[in-house]
């Protein structure tokens, strides 16, 4: 069967950021059903509409990057319980510009770690919103991870056996969405 190609993007930039090994240990669990790659947003200037015609070098690329997959995961962090500015950014650049945007009819997911128990909650509810609103279609339900140190290893594999089926059966589930929205590739993978 055809892998589907999936960008994913991380709302942190931090070097050790926590949901970008989230992110990594998602890349291996869905290696079956996905062809991963991160794009990278942090290189994005803030966006600003005077900066549209042209867009800045890393606008073009991240909106090429976009435009290469089938599906988007969104793996991220709550800041100040909403969207993290790094990610809104990446996706305002994404919106823009007018009559240009790179996100209508793509399938998403969304999913967040961090240390409290409710996780990324606020923030999943936020981004569900605005990418709804963007023309996304995005997988129901909800994914929060309390993030342990010792839940993923060095090598990116989730080291507890409850976490790694949960996140196993997400990532299966979102290539089955995904799949719905990629026809001509289900039809040639038969």
């Amino acid at each position: 069967m055809a892998k589907h190609k999936l960008g994913i993007l991380v709302g942190s930039n931090r070097r050790e950021s926590i949901n970008r090994k989230l992110a990594q240990a998602l890349v291996r669990l869905g290696a079956d059903q996905f062809e991963a790659k991160l794009i990278a947003i942090d290189d994005l200037p803030m966006y600003n509409q005077d900066n549209e015609n042209p867009v800045p070098a890393p606008v073009a690329r991240f909106k090429a990057d976009l435009a290469a997959f089938d599906a988007l995961l969104f793996v991220t962090p709550e800041h100040s319980r909403s969207i993290p500015a790094l990610l809104k950014n990446a996706i305002d650049w994404g919106a823009r510009p007018w009559g240009k945007t790179s996100w209508p009819g793509k399938p998403a997911a969304i999913i967040g770690t961090s240390g409290g128990v409710i996780s990324t909650a606020v923030a999943q509810q936020h981004l569900r919103a605005v990418l709804g609103d963007l023309g996304l279609q995005v997988i129901g339900g909800e994914a929060y991870i309390q993030f342990k140190p010792e839940l993923v290893d060095a090598q990116g594999n989730v080291t507890d056996d409850s976490t790694r089926t949960f996140l196993k059966t997400f990532i299966d589930q979102f290539a089955g969405f995904a799949a719905r929205f990629q026809p001509n590739k289900v039809a040639a993978a038969a």
